[in-house]
């Protein structure tokens, strides 16, 4: 899981930062946008069959690679 999120994420990104520091901030560092943002919960969505609706995460929960796999990972459970 963790794997195919990074990979998501490195697509949207266009960077491979992502995979070495998963503590980067994608917002501060504007690795991505909103547009992103919702294009990726739609991918985990297809993905792992799981419904992220934008509305319930606050920025700073879901703005690094490492809290947006640990949010998955959350929900898969």
């Amino acid at each position: 899981m963790e794997e195919k999120i990074l990979d998501m994420l490195e697509e949207l990104c266009g960077d491979s930062i992502v995979r070495e520091d998963t503590d980067i901030n994608l917002l501060e560092e504007d690795l991505i946008d909103s547009l992103d943002y919702t294009e990726l919960l739609v991918s985990i969505e297809e993905e792992f069959g799981i419904v992220m609706s934008p509305s319930e995460f606050t920025r700073d929960q879901m703005d690094t690679p490492a809290k947006i796999i640990a949010q998955v990972r959350a929900r898969m459970n």
